[in-house]
């Protein structure tokens, strides 16, 4: 006679309801903004009282930690899912636009993730860690290239957000910035030659 695992169905119903609140979290944010959320909307949202949240998540910052950890995972997937080609320009150009598409699709994500909008958060070091792990392709995709000065990411990280930060400022929806990231990535890769 085989005996089956006992399910730990406090537990499921735990991360269910965390799930939850993360959703509606979400959705909030996109309604309000990231630093509009409040505990009392969020309660409401999920049919609880701003008080009994504080059973899934310590804090508020917390519920901020654990969206960033989720961000980043979504984020991370789409990463490791790019496949590359012996063509690094037309790979960085392709994973341009897969970073901008992915932060356009979701303005209240790519901010938590990209931008310091909540005073006094600071990701958790678990979540932090993720975000580190995100620069590790463009970092080697680099370094394949012979290119080792730390700066050249920093360059490349600033100049993708910068157009990211401009389309949502100030053409939410349109393409006025969007559509200048080839002709960016042609830039920045002439700067790179230009400095070998």
């Amino acid at each position: 006679m085989s005996v089956s695992p006992t399910r730990d169905r406090r537990a499921e119903r735990h991360e269910a309801t965390r799930a939850e609140i993360l959703e509606a979290a979400w959705e909030l944010a996109r309604e309000q903004g990231l630093s509009g959320l409040s505990l009392r909307d969020l309660g409401r949202k999920v049919g609880m009282r701003a008080q009994s949240l504080y059973s899934y998540f310590d804090s508020k910052h917390a519920i901020y930690d654990a969206l960033f950890r989720e961000g980043y995972e979504r984020f991370l997937e789409r990463r490791e899912a790019f496949e590359t080609t012996d063509d690094r320009r037309a790979d960085f150009r392709r994973g341009a636009r897969e970073f901008m598409e992915f932060c356009l699709e979701d303005p209240a994500r790519y901010q938590l993730l990209f931008q310091r909008t909540i005073p006094g958060f600071e990701p958790s070091s678990s979540s932090y860690a993720l975000a580190v792990r995100s620069l590790d392709v463009p970092r080697q995709r680099f370094r394949d290239m012979g290119v080792e000065d730390p700066a050249v990411l920093d360059l490349w990280t600033a100049l993708l957000t910068g157009l990211v930060d401009q389309q949502i400022s100030n053409d939410p929806g349109g393409d006025r910035w969007s559509r200048l990231l080839d002709e960016a990535v042609d830039m920045f890769f002439e700067h790179l030659d230009k400095e070998k």
